[in-house]
Order: C-alpha cells, then structure tokens, then sequence
C-alpha cells in the first residue's frame, strides 16, 4: 500500500501545485480537503470495514439515502451552471451524486459477489439494471451527463468481469442504446447534445461549443517538455483556458511543467489503479474483490473521461481528474474509496 499511497500523494501534490498558481483561495481549500481526506484513511483504517459492510441494512441504507438526496438536490437545489447539481449546508456545498458512487458500489459488490454464478439469469441483469438506472434517472434529471456516464460504466463494468455470456452482453448493449436515445430525446439539454456533436466537428464552433477544448489542445500543444514555468502559462494565467482548476486541469498543469510531468502524472495514476486490482486480486473475499473493482473502474472512467475532454476525444462534461482537480466532495469521496481499498488491504495482510 505504501506504492499506492506514494502514486497518491505525488497526482494530489501535482494537483495542488497548479491549483496554486490559479488561485490562492482555491489551494488553501483544496489542502483543507485534502487533510480531510487523508484523516479520513487514518479512521478507515482503524475500522473492521469487513464486519461493518456485512451489515445488508447498512449498504441498503446508503443506496436509499444518496437517491433521497438525489431527489431532494433536483427539486430544491439551485440551478449552477446549467444544473441542479449541489446542496447547501450554509456556505459550503457538496454534490449527493458523489455519495450515489460509493453507494452503488458497495450495492454492486455484494449483489454481484452473491449473484455472480447466475448472472446469465434476465431477472438478475434486470435487477442489477435497475440499481443502476434509479440513481442514473435522477442524475440526467439534473442534468449531470458526466456523472450518469460513470454510473453506467460501473454498472457494465460489473457485468463484464461476472462472466456475463456474450449474447447476454449483446442484450445489455442494445439496452445502452435504446437508454442512451431515450435520454437523447428526453433528458439532455440542447447544450449538451452540442457539446457532444462537437466531438465529430471540432473545427466547428469554435469560439462556443469548441472553444474550452480548442484552447486546451493550444496549452497543451505549446508547452513542450518542460513547460513554460510555474505560474507562467499565457492560456492559464489570462484566462483564456477555462475552468483550469478541474475539467481542464491536466492542460494547466502540462502548460507549466511540461509533458514530462503530465506523463508523470498520467503513470502513476495507472500505478495507482494496478495497485487496486493487485489489493483485490489478494482479498480473501469475493465482496472485498468487487470494492476493489469499483472503485478501479470509477478512477478509471474519471481518469478517461476527463482525460480525453481535454484532447477534444471525450465532450466536455463536467467530470473532474482525481486527486489532481479542484473539488472538496470529489476529493473526499476519493480518499473514502481509497480508504476503503487500505482497509482491505490491512485486513487480509
């Protein structure tokens, strides 16, 4: 775990170190997150975490509480962005469908631990489906497209790595598609089928819907290998790159220190995520395996889609970099799914 925790801290340094150069509020609060977080793995990690998500009403219990709070964020929340995304408590906000990851998981890993055998059954892939479309529903409600994009690729996640026979799979794509048309036509916001049209189009709308990846690609494509220096970056400092300090984050950071240290940063992430499946790989149950996989598969899909946002590969939406970009639920959620991974780990050594 100490490889693991090193490829952490050296992304979450990386990331405060460009969050610093945007905006010196913004890195005090990012660090104040960042200690809460890893106070957070200490108190995990003190925990039998294997005797208390045995508890089925505990799990259960989360899963009902983040679509509570999935529901009350739609119907009370302010509209930020184009969203209904964040609660208030006073001043500080968090976002429930953060929660709704954890959740879904935990859900995820005991159904699949104890239903794996029979996964080829319709009435278990339509129950797992269900799981995942209730909190995804309220999600492209908001709407929040990046979000409900990592909540399907968990869900698929699962089914992949069950066995899950091929025509089976087959069913499940065509059950993507006909959700995805779905919330074509119904959920998304016209904003957002532009912004995932311009994907195809790049050197279309350029100074709209293509304009934030546009100057991405221009921070990333002028930096060379060292980069122009710490707190130098025209695109950053000048705001014309936005949204710097999380969708577009990885750009600001090569801008500065260069592609060398983004290669860096990109390495260990996937030495961070070899380093989950190898936890789970070694866990003795098939429950702890599962958490292991999720939270693999949530880096992951954060990793790619962000990632890929900003080389105009993936549309911009809205999903951060962990522990690279700004964020105080996002950061905190992280370090609870990586303290879940250390308590696994500290258990069956």
């Amino acid at each position: 775990m100490r490889n693991l925790f090193l490829s952490v801290l050296f992304i979450l340094a990386a990331g405060l170190v460009t969050i610093s150069s945007i905006s010196e509020k913004l890195f005090v609060w990012q660090s104040v997150w960042a200690l809460a977080g890893i106070l957070l793995v200490v108190v995990f990690a003190s925990l039998d975490l294997r005797g208390v998500l045995q508890h089925r009403w505990l799990i259960a219990g989360l899963y009902v509480g983040s679509v509570a709070l999935l529901i009350l964020t739609y119907l009370t929340a302010p509209v930020v962005r184009n969203t209904r995304s964040w609660l208030y408590i006073g001043s500080v906000g968090f976002q429930p469908v953060e929660l709704a990851k954890i959740a879904l998981i935990l859900v995820y890993a005991r159904f699949f631990s104890r239903k794996h055998l029979s996964i080829a059954r319709w009435p278990i892939i339509l129950s797992s489906f269900f799981l995942f479309i209730v909190p995804c529903g309220l999600i492209l409600l908001q709407p929040d497209l990046g979000s409900a994009s990592i909540l399907f690729g968990v869900w698929f996640g699962f089914l992949l790595v069950s066995g899950l026979p091929p025509k089976r799979l087959i069913a499940a794509g065509l059950t993507f598609v006909i959700v995805g048309a779905l919330g074509w036509m119904y959920f998304l916001e016209g904003y957002q089928k532009q912004r995932i049209i311009s994907v195809f189009y790049p050197e279309q709308n350029t100074l709209t819907v293509n304009y934030s990846t546009i100057q991405s690609k221009i921070a990333i494509g002028s930096a060379g290998f060292w980069g122009k220096g710490y707190n130098q970056g025209p695109q950053t400092q000048l705001g014309f790159l936005t949204e710097p300090s999380n969708d577009f984050v990885l750009a600001a950071l090569i801008e500065e220190w260069g592609i060398f240290i983004g290669l860096l940063v990109v390495f260990a992430f996937a030495f961070m995520i070899y380093q989950i499946l190898r936890v789970g790989m070694r866990a003795g149950q098939n429950f702890e395996k599962f958490i292991c996989l999720g939270v693999a598969m949530v880096f992951s899909l954060h990793f790619m889609i962000n990632a890929g946002s900003t080389l105009g590969l993936f549309p911009v939406v809205g999903v951060t970099f962990p522990f690279l970009s700004y964020g105080g639920s996002s950061l905190l959620v992280d370090f609870a799914l990586l303290a879940m991974v250390n308590a696994i780990s500290l258990r069956n050594r």
